[in-house]
């Protein structure tokens, strides 16, 4: 459900968020998130054609959000990604189904809307602002200062 192009995205995401505006290198990007060099670059670039990020290129480049933390839903990054596939018509092509789903994809379908709302309802801000015993991305250090933390990998919980 969650493709390993997602997760990435998420990771990069949030990782711009902890930077508050100061450009990242993808050499950067990769050591913090853990993802191989030449799949960052891919990534970054459909986040900027989602208009989430924006790359510049040169001395002082780098990527940031395009967009502020609070702004941006779990669900956003995941669309200009890989956008969650509903059930419209029977995926079997059986003719007399139609539009009406049997009650297996019908069930499908709800639970992945149940999946869409929960994560429209959640943005990269609260995903850090969560007092949790861990960080997304970080390796807990002793101190609360995000650049003294060492990232690791992203947490996603749901919102209640």
């Amino acid at each position: 459900m969650i493709t390993q192009t997602t997760e990435y995205a998420l990771r990069i995401v949030v990782h711009l968020a902890t930077l508050r505006g100061e450009p990242a290198t993808t050499e950067q990007i990769a050591a913090a998130t853990k993802i191989p060099l030449g799949y960052l670059a891919k990534v970054i670039q459909s986040l900027n054609r989602g208009g989430l990020v924006s790359s510049q290129r040169g001395r002082n480049g780098g990527s940031v959000l395009a967009l502020p933390p609070e702004k941006i839903s779990v669900l956003t990054v995941l669309q200009a990604v890989g956008p969650i596939q509903r059930i419209h018509t029977c995926p079997l092509g059986i003719q007399s189904h139609g539009k009406s789903l049997c009650a297996l994809h019908q069930r499908l379908d709800d639970a992945m809307a149940m999946i869409e709302d929960a994560f429209g309802d959640s943005t990269i801000a609260e995903l850090l602002s969560e007092k949790r015993s861990s960080r997304p991305l970080c390796e807990t250090s002793g101190s609360n200062d995000p650049k003294a933390s060492k990232p690791i990998r992203l947490t996603i919980a749901n919102k209640k």
